[in-house]
């Protein structure tokens, strides 16, 4: 018998020490350290990772032009938004992990998605509800599978029991925090617990060629619950994002071995499940008829899809003494920025005003090709002068006043003109290589902040 070996982890961010510190030197929070067990018996049978299943490819090193590589097919769901983000679908053998908020929709989502794989044998592990639960759920949703299994369990040698019976094609763990091993000494959803629960899926994964999808619980400050070596074993890390007081919801990714880690998803919630948004521009502009000042149409990219956003804006005399920034959706550094630049070359008093930003949507963006669209919103809302909603904008600013171009120009334009739009306002250097006879609308071309003043308010 060996002898037994502890030691203390931080619950907070997963950080190892040999004995108990009141504060975490890693994260600063206190009283997060728990003793836990992490010396293993060495017989651990029926666990995934005991050697029973002998892997399928030999461990003698190989040299890389010698290795016959074979193009793995995808799992194609009858989901085109999951299927954008993961990079085309769902690669055999790899490890998804998805976390958002509580309530957000994780559980359903994933309930969908092996609910559409009506021809793909799907095993649904649940530690958090009863099969009365997800059968209730289910009946809400608008599809049907004979392929579908479901199983409360929590213990991960009971489970890969299972699991060796019924060889499903997918299985989806719901939640990995409520998994447990029985051959580590520590309660479920403890560092010890979730990293050697997360080792034995991940050796399953790899050796069976099964995808895994794992939720993930999610910290108060929106990170990833457990230890962060937990995203580095995965291959693809998903975020479902959203108001759970509105019906929009957003899945990004964060890390993906497979594919682009810039793709977006958006859905909506119904009371049949979520629906795939597939024109995603038409939720992200307020349908208004009467003219609004200090709101401005943006031409972005989230990854290869281009996207129209509406920017918002208010600017008003500071009242209370300092002058508030608030950014809603907006980095409020590049804010704080573009008012700098709109003050020192623009000319204009902002510093007595109180400016507050919005992405209407709910979006939170990144992308610098907005900064045109944020200063044409700046500016109407302080001369209190509306822009013509039938023009857009695309063109990053430098702190020389200067507008800069773009990337991918051409699908912003194509995506202005299958919306509608008349004009596209963009910088005069992205278009020396660009044939501009082809779309559809009318293309206005600056170089300053001058120029965009002088085209929209004079």
């Amino acid at each position: 018998m060996a002898k037994i070996k502890t030691a203390f982890f931080c619950q907070n961010c997963g950080v190892e020490s040999s004995k108990w510190v009141g504060k975490c030197p890693s994260c600063g929070e206190w009283n997060t350290y728990v003793e836990e067990v992490i010396q293993k018996e060495v017989n651990q049978k029926g666990s995934w990772q005991s050697g029973t299943v002998s892997p399928k490819k030999s461990n003698k090193p190989k040299r890389l032009n010698e290795i016959d590589y074979e193009a793995q097919t995808r799992l194609v769901t009858r989901d085109p938004e999951l299927d954008r983000v993961l990079g085309g679908g769902i690669v055999p053998g790899s490890l998804v992990l998805i976390g958002g908020e509580p309530g957000i929709g994780k559980s359903t989502l994933m309930l969908q998605i092996a609910l559409m794989l009506a021809s793909t044998k799907v095993l649904y592990v649940s530690g958090e509800e009863s099969d009365n639960q997800i059968k209730m759920r289910s009946e809400r949703m608008a599809y049907q599978s004979d392929n579908c299994f479901v199983l409360s369990e929590t213990n991960t040698q009971q489970i890969f029991q299972q699991v060796e019976l019924l060889k499903p094609e997918l299985l989806i763990i719901d939640s990995i925090q409520t998994l447990h091993s029985q051959y580590v000494e520590s309660a479920a959803g403890s560092v010890s617990q979730v990293r050697e629960c997360t080792a034995e899926l991940m050796k399953f994964a790899k050796q069976t060629g099964v995808p895994v999808f794992l939720i993930g619980h999610i910290t108060k400050d929106g990170a990833i619950a457990g230890p962060k070596i937990l995203e580095h074993m995965v291959d693809t890390v998903l975020q479902f994002e959203g108001d759970r007081h509105l019906s929009y919801r957003i899945l990004r990714t964060s890390k993906n071995r497979f594919g682009s880690t810039n793709e977006l998803g958006i859905y909506e919630m119904h009371a049949s499940g979520l629906k795939a948004v597939t024109n995603p521009s038409e939720i992200l502009m307020t349908q208004r008829e009467e003219q609004l000042n200090g709101v401005a149409i943006g031409a972005m990219l989230e990854g290869n899809r281009p996207l129209l956003i509406e920017i918002q804006s208010l600017v008003s005399p500071a009242t209370y003494g300092t002058p508030q920034r608030s950014s809603t959706g907006h980095d409020a550094k590049r804010l704080n920025m573009l008012l700098a630049v709109l003050e020192k070359r623009g000319g204009m008093r902002l510093g007595q005003q109180d400016v507050f930003l919005n992405v209407a949507g709910g979006l939170r963006v990144d992308d610098p090709g907005l900064d045109l669209s944020v200063c044409a919103s700046l500016i109407s809302s302080y001369e209190d002068s509306p822009i013509d909603p039938r023009i857009c904008f695309a063109g990053e600013i430098g702190l020389g006043g200067e507008i800069r171009a773009v990337n991918r120009i051409e699908s912003r334009i194509a995506e202005a003109a299958k919306m509608g739009f008349k004009k596209i306002m963009l910088s005069r250097y992205g278009l020396k290589s660009l044939d501009t006879d082809k779309f559809n609308l009318e293309i206005v071309p600056v170089t300053r902040l001058e120029e965009m003043y002088q085209q929209l308010f004079v």
